[in-house]
């Protein structure tokens, strides 16, 4: 792989993470801005109907395109290319006027309706049709190494539409669909020109270098862009503007492009299979589906910021250290021992990360949900879930450290398998979170989440126990807390509950002062049991910070 291409791939994942931060954040206050000025039906209906709605026109529509044309983009031949991805805009179009129809008059509702719920749906689609009439542009900046560009550019689109909608809700609340429609074909419009434009005067100054001067730079990571760049006009973006002596597409390419789409349906219905459940089937009211994905967002944040990171370091450790198609037996005896005392290591943080979630959210849902929202999700409803959620949080942060170690270790026999499973395991959490939804509400989807992950770790389990059944290691030891621990643990629990009872509402602060001290002596539990493990953890630190000073 090239210096540039690796560069450009490790800041793009940089980037990224930041960037996915960054989105979390502001819909973590944009969502708590909704639910303060217009309440929780018309966020139950921006969030789960209208985004779903966007997220099948997009996904459906750019997906499998996207995916087929960044495969192996040296050797494209990028008239065929251009024409391919021109095809989005009509099938986008048509997507549109299919899913608009459905999400208009034929998805049954038990209420009335929020005012400008038409125009918001249309608005919707329009804004899809919009954004990939710039698709080739897009497609041009990924495969060219623009790695800033699409963040920037992301970014300013996200403010430009959240400037464009927060003020228009604090002037017309009541019209906050109509506002939802404006920000949407705003950002478009904003996203769409923006790419042309950059690209238009990038190929001016392109254009404007000299053939001397381009051959000069032939081994700098500039000169890759510079020479390999086929756009000389920004009329070579339309289709059939490129010299092109062969057939108008390419046959490989489209036959990609529908594996990839056949492919991609699937993943979508697993992916929003929450969001599909409740917008085809009306088992809960607009009210009670934004107060779901408030707790939602609320719960996913330990999983985004805490978890995922631990996950990704873990997956990356694991395929460096263990071999995928020997036996543990077989491999490297140091080797070994130092991933089974990771992977012991990360089974124990991350599970009692979430028995600190778990035993703390029961007493202090209540605290958040205030703070986030008011007095309006100070209800039963909101509270039960964010509760149930807690317990959610501990089997999410299992899985995920076993799934990683899964991942990162099987044969490719044993992943063929596992996917399968995957699949299994996602249809009976749609299954289960639709009963489950009829019979407790709104609780039966986080619920339904618990018994999907549930089957996942045991899943994983069962490997890792196979992996080293014929070795004196035994990792998911890691799982079962220690005893001091648990102990101050059971206690916090109790004089939290205890405090929960007395203090809140009425003296919150002194509730939230008896819960930092608790939190205090558990966390001095955990750090008096777990001392060897923080002081490895503080030398391979030092250890890393050494070996930059020198290298700089």
């Amino acid at each position: 792989m090239p210096p540039s291409i690796l560069k450009s791939s490790l800041e793009n994942a940089s980037f990224s993470i930041i960037f996915q931060i960054f989105c979390r954040c502001v819909t973590f206050g944009l969502n708590a801005f909704v639910i303060r000025h217009v309440g929780q039906a018309i966020l139950g209906v921006i969030n789960v109907r209208l985004l779903l709605l966007e997220s099948m026109i997009l996904f459906l529509s750019r997906e499998p395109f996207m995916k087929a044309c960044l495969t192996n983009t040296v050797e494209h031949n990028w008239a065929q290319v251009v024409n391919l991805l021109w095809l989005t805009v009509p099938i986008c179009v048509v997507m549109s006027f299919f899913f608009g129809y459905i999400w208009l008059f034929l998805l049954s509702t038990t209420e009335a309706l929020p005012p400008y719920y038409t125009f918001a749906v249309w608005a919707v689609g329009l804004s899809c049709v919009i954004e990939l009439s710039s698709l080739v542009v897009q497609l041009a900046a990924s495969a060219f190494l623009f790695v800033r560009l699409k963040i920037i550019l992301d970014t300013i689109m996200i403010v430009i539409r959240t400037m464009t909608f927060v003020p228009l809700i604090l002037y017309y609340p009541e019209n906050a669909l109509l506002a939802f429609g404006i920000a949407q074909l705003v950002a478009a419009v904003f996203y769409t020109t923006s790419h042309y434009v950059y690209f238009h005067r990038h190929i001016e100054k392109l254009n404007k270098c000299t053939q001397k001067r381009r051959m000069s730079l032939k081994d700098s990571s500039d000169e890759y862009v510079i020479r390999e760049f086929p756009f000389h006009a920004i009329k070579d973006f339309l289709p059939g503007q490129l010299e092109n002596h062969d057939s108008y597409l390419d046959r490989k390419l489209t036959i990609l492009t529908w594996s990839f789409f056949r492919q991609g349906i699937l993943k979508q219905i697993l992916t929003e299979g929450e969001r599909l459940i409740m917008t085809i089937m009306p088992i809960l009211t607009f009210t009670e589906q934004g107060i779901y994905e408030i707790v939602n967002n609320m719960g996913s944040l330990a999983a985004r910021f805490i978890f995922r990171p631990i996950e990704d370091s873990g997956y990356f450790y694991f395929t460096q250290i263990v071999k995928r198609d020997k036996a543990i037996s077989d491999q490297n005896p140091m080797k070994v021992q130092e991933s089974v005392n990771v992977l012991t290591h990360l089974c124990s943080v991350v599970t009692c990360i979430g028995l600190v979630v778990l035993v703390f959210g029961q007493s202090y849902s209540s605290m958040l949900l205030w703070l986030y929202g008011g007095s309006k999700l100070i209800l039963p409803l909101p509270v039960c879930l964010l509760r149930v959620h807690c317990f959610a949080v501990l089997l999410l942060g299992i899985n995920g450290v076993t799934e990683c170690y899964t991942n990162a270790t099987a044969d490719s026999a044993t992943i063929n398998n596992s996917n399968l499973i995957m699949v299994c395991h996602s249809i009976t959490f749609l299954g289960a979170s639709y009963l489950l939804t009829i019979w407790l509400g709104p609780v039966g989807f986080i619920c339904g989440n618990c018994v999907n992950m549930f089957l996942r770790i045991i899943h994983s389990a069962r490997f890792i126990s196979k992996r080293h059944q014929d070795t004196i290691y035994r990792p998911l030891r890691g799982l079962v807390p220690k005893p001091m621990f648990s102990a101050c643990l059971l206690v916090a629990g109790f004089i939290t509950s205890l405090s929960h009872a007395y203090f809140f509402p009425t003296q919150k602060m002194l509730h939230l002062l008896i819960g930092v001290t608790m939190f205090v002596i558990v966390l001095i539990a955990w750090i008096y049991e777990n001392y060897e493990l923080i002081e490895l953890a503080m030398s391979k630190w030092y250890e890393r910070r050494n070996k930059q000073k020198k290298s700089d």
